[in-house]
């Protein structure tokens, strides 16, 4: 009897461990911001309320908050490793001149900048439900050491009155942009309390690029200058007080006294918030559905206002098949905005210097605004999982039958060619070169989701995207949490492909070894030259224009995609083992009826050399 209590017991605890495993948690915040902006002095005043929410099983007895605008001063780590990029040659031109590795928007501009210039967030007050606390900033990072730490599944209210000055446009963020003379592109702009994740903090300082926050709900109050429009993230609540095309259709619009306009946003489920204000802002909008708006903002004196007004025609065709592909949109609006100092994506909301970035920032709502991975450490999986999203959408919107990836995979070549490459796993901020990170994040980012759909099959990859969308957004996913809805959906094995791909520099490279004639059949031989191991496509064309596909699975998938072209018949082969590197296969052909052997016709596996992957015979 006791034997089988303790069995029952054992499998009642064994169900609940099971049951119990909860999706991986989220800490949350609530805040709520009133901002008074001077438009003479470029500075403001703010007063914030932030709701933070532990659902962590952590005590916590500290917490950090980002202060990014201080890195826009003389000597700052962002100043400081932008001149030394400037010191850093990427390669060396055809007139035998040094290219140095400047990001050609920051170079030593900081370094220079006036009193009146920089950029500056400064604590006037801190307080945790209603009691000073100790704070200790260190440029661009806050460390608040708690006098009472917040407990697991608990809730605290901080208090912060600050005061900034909007730097002159250097990088994302500030005023007086010298190519686009808008005013105020405000991103970054307010304390943000940092991450704490199943990783612990992420105090992440601003030296270059990347972001990561906390889901939650703003509320933000924005007094400015009566002359100013505003666009950004968020709902306005008093839209029928503000006007500047916000107002419902046919009302009266009327402001109230006063030479400033409070302006009420509020943002549900958003991490970030930003704005951009402008007295000379055009603004268009047009609803694509009941639920969703799209507003275009842009300076009125541009000379390419059909191109601004466009992307509503853009939007429109695009979104249906954006949210068949990645996904639903769930917020009701987005705002294509002039500002910035290039592209930089926002929850709702985008700061670009043209059009043309338009596609791809609006992309970034999905892989960066809902499933928010830490761009930090895998900034491949925003920004190349946005640049391939952005080639599928563009062939669609331009119908092109071409191969949408040619240019991301050019890029990557260009990186392995140039001998700067470090693995995936490099932290944004830690690559040696700018253009390394910019070819590794972009390019080998987007190759790898081409790639995928060559290894598990096109559709079973389009597959994979709807159900990481569908399982991980909201949830801050790892690369960990993607190969595993890969392996789901696929039912292959994928680990390999990430510790070659992402945590290695290898490279592939298949060629044709040699054929012959064997019994009246022909003999094709493979070589391994590359490092990374691959499945095989193998296309053969006969003299009568019949083809055929030979496709050999790597043995560390244990399994094979499926047929993808019916049109053309597959003969599958044993698995090739990486251990070797040759690999034989015989066709029922003669060696004379054969035309041309391709590896891979299609081109989506990064072979670093296709001159040895195609031969053709003339008989």
């Amino acid at each position: 009897m006791k034997r089988i209590l303790y069995f029952i017991f054992f499998i009642v605890i064994t169900i609940q461990c099971v049951f119990a495993q909860p999706d991986r948690w989220q800490q949350r915040v609530k805040y709520a911001m009133d901002i008074d902006m001077n438009v003479q002095t470029n500075r403001f005043t703010g007063k914030q309320k932030l709701e933070y929410t532990n659902n962590s099983p952590d005590t916590l007895k500290k917490v950090f908050y980002h202060l990014y605008w201080n890195a826009f001063q003389p000597g700052s780590m962002m100043d400081t490793r932008s001149r030394r990029q400037g010191t850093m040659v990427v390669r060396t031109d055809k007139n035998g001149n040094d290219i140095v590795d400047w990001d050609q928007r920051v170079k030593d501009r900081i370094y220079n900048l006036k009193p009146d210039e920089i950029g500056y967030q400064k604590i006037i007050s801190l307080k945790m439900n209603g009691r000073p606390q100790q704070y200790k900033v260190e440029e661009t990072i806050m460390e608040v050491m708690l006098d009472k730490p917040i407990l697991p599944k608990s809730k605290v209210v901080f208090e912060i009155n600050f005061e900034a000055q909007v730097p002159l446009q250097i990088r994302r963020s500030g005023r007086d942009n010298p190519s686009t003379k808008i005013r105020y592109s405000m991103s970054q702009w307010y304390p943000k309390i940092c991450e704490y994740d199943y990783e612990g903090w992420h105090p992440t300082p601003y030296v270059a690029r990347e972001f990561y926050g906390v889901w939650g709900d703003f509320s933000v109050n924005i007094s400015i200058d009566k002359t100013y429009m505003i666009g950004g993230t968020g709902y306005l609540q008093n839209a029928n007080q503000i006007g500047f095309g916000y107002e419902t259709p046919g009302a009266k619009v009327v402001q109230p006294a006063g030479e400033k306009l409070t302006w009420k946003f509020v943002a549900p489920n958003v991490h970030d918030f930003v704005w951009a204000a402008d007295p000379e802002f055009k603004h268009v909008s047009r609803k694509l559905k009941d639920s969703l708006t799209i507003n275009v903002l842009y300076k009125s004196s541009a000379t390419n206002a059909k191109e601004w007004e466009g992307l509503l025609d853009m939007a429109q065709k695009a979104l249906p098949f954006i949210e068949k592909t990645f996904g639903p949109y769930p917020y009701k609006q987005y705002s294509f905005i002039h500002g910035g100092d290039g592209g930089m994506e926002y929850p709702m909301a985008t700061l670009i210097v043209g059009p043309g970035a338009a596609i791809h920032e609006w992309m970034h709502s999905w892989y960066q605004g809902m499933l928010g991975t830490n761009e930090s450490l895998y900034p491949w999986m925003d920004e190349g999982f946005t640049q391939y999203s952005e080639a599928r959408i563009e062939a669609f919107l331009n119908n092109s039958q071409g191969f949408a990836q040619a240019n991301n995979y050019g890029g990557y070549f260009a990186l392995v060619k140039s001998g700067k490459e470090e693995p995936l796993t490099t932290h944004a901020d830690h690559y040696d070169y700018n253009f390394a990170y910019s070819e590794a994040a972009y390019a080998k980012g987007s190759v790898f989701m081409e790639q995928l759909g060559y290894i598990t099959g096109a559709q079973v990859r389009d597959k994979i995207l709807l159900e990481y969308y569908r399982s991980w957004r909201f949830k801050h996913p790892n690369a960990a949490d993607f190969f595993r809805v890969a392996e789901k959906v696929s039912g292959l094995q994928l680990d390999w492909y990430k510790e070659y791909w992402v945590n290695t520099t290898k490279t592939i490279d298949y060629g044709i070894d040699s054929l012959w004639e064997d019994n009246g059949k022909t003999k094709i031989r493979l070589k391994a030259i590359g490092k990374i191991p691959m499945p095989i496509d193998v296309q053969i064309q006969y003299k009568d224009s019949s083809k055929e596909m030979a496709y050999i699975p790597q043995y560390f998938m244990f399994g094979e995609k499926p047929v993808e072209d019916k049109s053309i018949p597959r003969t599958s082969f044993e698995p090739w083992k990486w251990t070797n590197s040759t690999y034989t296969f015989e066709i029922n052909h003669r060696l004379t009826d054969v035309k041309i052997i391709e590896i891979d016709p299609s081109q989506r596996m990064a072979d670093i050399d296709r001159k040895n992957n195609k031969l053709e015979l003339h008989w």
